[in-house]
């Protein structure tokens, strides 16, 4: 049965969203906070500074009014980023309907309040993410964005604590090249989709610095150690760090040249400071705001993570990058198995 969903955020990700329930027979409102930038897309249906040659569907609908935009809406995406989202759920959430599923396709940690994207939306909203009849899920994994656009294969993991949920996004996500897999680990799934950005970080300031494969598959096997101690530290399961949302999606991120955050440590590897990087961005960086967050929460539980604390000096401290792969790799000796 086709699904009316309605989509909060005009990027890449939303972009590529609509596309695919689009693909699957569903009717699509894409909602976003600028009129400017709505007038711009119905005239041109395109983002060609995020998705250059990407079409928006004509089927789309279009809009910055957030009183119609929920329209008959029997499902919710979110693809606004992490740090804008309480603000935009705070204007819209008077007409938001009540009982639909509210599906989160963000990645981050709120850096004032260290909540996830479901828990920012839930506190918005007054949803309670205990009880198991919520309709609260996230949507992540291996996914860049402009290779979906394109239409080549990818696989992503939608979690729920509510299994029909669950398997209700799966069936409206999926299309014949792309494939969805369900979880109820809500907690793996989103603190997979923020920490692995931390270490893309540090995957691109070893490119920028000419530092090898050898290294970046050093950092990217640690970087999943750490991150699934804070993971299994705040609730999560193990087994969900090793599957799609978790090693899947740390390996695309580290390894693509179109991944932002690996783009920003490798520009800063290269010696550009963090404000000149980010100026000259045309999306939003996840990764940086959310190692502040990260960061703070791998203290709050007492969790070591040298890479991330690396990560932190050298966007926010101005530590040489040179010092802080030095200080990594001078690290006391130890077990690879000792947690």
């Amino acid at each position: 049965m086709p699904e009316n969903v309605t989509i909060l955020g005009n990027g890449a990700m939303a972009v590529v969203c609509s596309i695919l329930l689009c693909q699957g027979g569903h009717r699509v409102t894409m909602w976003g906070a600028f009129e400017e930038t709505i007038e711009r897309l119905l005239q041109d249906r395109e983002q060609p500074k995020l998705l250059p040659g990407v079409r928006i569907p004509d089927q789309v609908r279009l809009t910055a009014n957030e009183s119609e935009c929920f329209d008959g809406c029997s499902m919710i995406l979110n693809a606004i980023p992490t740090q804008y989202m309480r603000a935009t759920w705070n204007r819209v959430r008077s007409f938001v309907p009540s009982g639909v599923p509210i599906v989160s396709v963000a990645k981050g940690i709120e850096v004032e309040t260290l909540l996830r994207p479901t828990q920012v939306i839930a506190d918005v909203m007054g949803h309670s993410i205990g009880r198991k009849n919520n309709e609260l899920a996230v949507l992540s994994g291996p996914n860049i964005a402009a290779e979906i656009a394109r239409y080549l294969p990818a696989t992503a993991v939608v979690a729920s604590e509510n299994e029909e949920v669950a398997r209700q996004v799966q069936s409206v996500m999926t299309t014949q090249w792309f494939r969805v897999y369900t979880n109820t680990d809500v907690i793996g799934v989103e603190l997979a989709g923020a920490t692995k950005n931390v270490i893309a970080i540090a995957a691109g300031i070893l490119d920028g610095l000419g530092a090898g494969n050898n290294s970046k598959s050093a950092l990217v096997t640690r970087g999943l150690v750490e991150i699934t101690r804070l993971a299994i530290a705040m609730g999560a399961r193990a087994s969900t760090l090793q599957g799609l949302a978790g090693v899947g999606d740390l390996i695309t991120t580290c390894v693509s040249p179109e991944g932002r955050n690996r783009r920003v440590g490798e520009l800063i590897g290269k010696g550009k400071k963090l404000d000149e990087v980010l100026a000259g961005m045309e999306s939003v960086a996840e990764g940086v705001p959310t190692t502040k967050a990260v960061r703070a929460l791998a203290r709050r539980f007492r969790v070591e993570m040298p890479i991330t604390e690396e990560v932190y000096a050298v966007l926010f401290e101005n530590k040489d990058v040179i010092s802080a792969l030095t200080d990594l790799m001078s690290r006391d000796p130890k077990s690879e198995t000792t947690n």
